[in-house]
């Protein structure tokens, strides 16, 4: 997984950028991510109800939250600086 991933899905959903978004859900190897971002895009084209909405989209925040968290934690600070 590349912590890229996460960042992008914060920045495009604060930017309400949902093109790359759903580029994003493609291209991402995490699944879990990549289904997050599924339900939230289905839920904001297609229903009606804003609580479904919004219910998605604190889904998909806590994830890529938990997971830019875990991320940092789990990785060796050498890994990091060498992807750059």
């Amino acid at each position: 997984m590349n912590k890229v991933d996460y960042d992008r899905a914060l920045y495009y959903t604060h930017r309400s950028e949902w093109d790359n978004l759903l580029i994003l859900m493609v291209r991402t190897k995490d699944d879990l991510l990549s289904k997050r971002i599924e339900h939230f895009l289905h839920a904001y084209h297609f229903s009606d109800d804003y609580t479904v909405v919004e219910r998605n989209l604190y889904t998909l925040l806590r994830y890529v939250e938990h997971a830019n968290f875990t991320y940092s934690v789990e990785q060796p600070l050498e890994e990091t600086f060498a992807e750059m």
